[in-house]
């Protein structure tokens, strides 16, 4: 059998989050960067059970030899309330869970997890828990990645869910790992890539994504990912 690296995905039993698994044979081909999307995972791989925080680069995912991953990716924001941490003392790692929880309860939890027949659907299992005894996120986080999602500016986003610049950044901080103009920029990476992914012209791609010119979207894309936009479609 060729070495392989298969990914997969669907819509988790959280509101708003992501299912997904990957399984990598020994010899596969390094795995696509991950790129800043706004979101935070809860990830089980193999005796492990860690949150990947919030990030404002790319990060490589090259594991060694075979392995299984489950993950849930939540929706931006909501992470934090479920997880019991605020985002910022996440962001640009990957923590083990016995680091953010209490040590025999993280073990305990990866334990049965490891057990199960079906490690996806275990960790599912335990998300829909945390999620439930967490109750609903704010609505305002919510609102606030919609309006930065559709291009609004911040002063405009602050304005329309009735907080000062500065109660909105700290906001943003505790629930999406960095302030709204970080946030702002990571959401318009997601659309540009979308748009490209879907053949959208690079030059189409940066006016329809909110950015100044081309020249813009590729400045911004190398900062944020250390690649051309030609590169990640490739």
């Amino acid at each position: 059998m060729s070495p392989a690296d298969v990914y997969e995905e669907r819509a988790a039993r959280v509101p708003g989050a992501v299912l997904w698994t990957r399984t990598v044979t020994a010899g596969a081909a390094g795995a696509a960067p991950v790129l800043p999307d706004g979101c935070m995972d809860l990830i089980w791989s193999e005796g492990r059970l860690f949150v990947a925080g919030p990030d404002t680069r790319a990060h490589a995912t090259d594991p060694d030899g075979a392995r299984r991953y489950a993950g849930i990716r939540f929706a931006p924001g909501t992470a934090p309330g479920y997880l019991g941490v605020p985002a910022h003392e996440l962001r640009d790692t990957r923590a083990e869970l016995t680091d953010v929880w209490a040590s025999a309860e993280a073990r305990r939890l990866t334990e049965r997890i490891d057990a199960s027949a079906d490690p996806a659907a275990a960790l599912e299992a335990l998300a829909v828990r945390l999620a439930h005894d967490a109750g609903p996120p704010d609505p305002l986080l919510a609102h606030v990645v919609r309006a930065l999602g559709a291009g609004r500016t911040v002063t405009e986003t602050a304005e329309a869910t009735g907080l000062n610049p500065r109660r909105l950044h700290r906001r943003s901080l505790t629930a999406f790992g960095y302030g709204p103009k970080t946030l702002a920029r990571v959401l318009r990476l997601q659309r540009a890539l979308a748009l490209a992914r879907a053949g959208v012209p690079f030059a189409s791609t940066a006016a329809r994504a909110g950015y100044t010119d081309q020249a813009h979207l590729a400045r911004d894309v190398r900062d944020l990912t250390g690649e051309t936009l030609g590169r990640l479609l490739a």
